[in-house]
C-alpha cells in the first residue's frame, strides 16, 4: 500500500484494534511509538502504523 492510498483510522478505531484506552493511545503517539498524522486538527492514524506497531511488540516479546 503506497502512502497515497494508505487507509487512515480515527483514534477511537484504534483503540477498538488494540483493545487500549485513550489515554494510552496518546501516550503511544505522544512517544513516538505509533506513528499518526494531523489534518486540519483531527488525528489520524495509518493502518500500517498499528500493523507496525503489533510487530514490534510481538519481536519484543519474543
Amino acid at each position: 500500500m503506497t502512502a497515497a492510498t494508505a487507509e487512515l483510522l480515527t483514534v477511537r478505531e484504534v483503540m477498538a484494534r488494540l483493545r487500549l484506552g485513550r489515554s494510552k493511545v496518546y501516550d503511544l503517539i505522544r512517544s513516538h511509538r505509533l506513528m499518526s498524522i494531523k489534518i486540519d486538527g483531527a488525528r489520524r492514524i495509518p493502518v500500517d502504523a498499528v500493523q507496525d506497531f503489533i510487530l514490534q511488540q510481538m519481536e519484543e516479546a519474543a
